[in-house]
């Protein structure tokens, strides 16, 4: 049973935006919000965000009832908080410098934050889909990385 259901990404979405972050999509609903629709079941939303802005949407989803998970590669700028329903938001911080260099965190880079969506009637900024596809070559994948990266190299005419 999918745990992050397009009305709890929707949900979501409306939660960040309501409180004026700059938060990319990254992952599933990434590939999802640039196909335009839901395509397969999620567990979690991935995000990407400023490292000083983490604390604000933390605390917010913290009073929803979202607590730390414990993760094996659980670092200050990549973690996990769950709900007790089974809904996860996976966070993956970043900091940049004055000139744009990622000084902290996650190793985003600008151009990798320059994609934009729309799901659901939400638009929402996200990661690039080229470099969405390359991200899926650096680890073995899976049958939804097979399926993600299919869609997106056809949406976007990529080989």
């Amino acid at each position: 049973m999918s745990k992050m259901t397009l009305d709890s990404f929707c949900r979501f979405v409306d939660l960040y935006q309501s409180l004026g972050l700059e938060v990319f999509i990254d992952g599933g609903w990434c590939v999802d919000a640039l196909v335009g629709k839901q395509t397969r079941k999620h567990e979690d939303v991935d995000i990407a965000m400023s490292h000083d802005d983490m604390p604000k949407l933390r605390a917010e989803l913290e009073k929803k009832g979202f607590i730390l998970k414990s993760t094996d590669d659980w670092r200050e700028c990549n973690f996990v908080i769950g709900h007790p329903d089974g809904r996860e938001v996976d966070f993956h911080t970043f900091r940049f410098d004055d000139k744009g260099n990622n000084v902290y965190g996650v190793a985003y880079e600008r151009s990798h934050l320059t994609g934009s969506a729309n799901i659901n009637g939400r638009n929402i900024k996200c990661i690039d889909p080229v470099v969405l596809i390359d991200y899926h070559t650096h680890y073995e994948p899976d049958e939804d990385d097979y399926h993600d990266v299919k869609l997106l190299c056809e949406k976007f005419n990529q080989p």
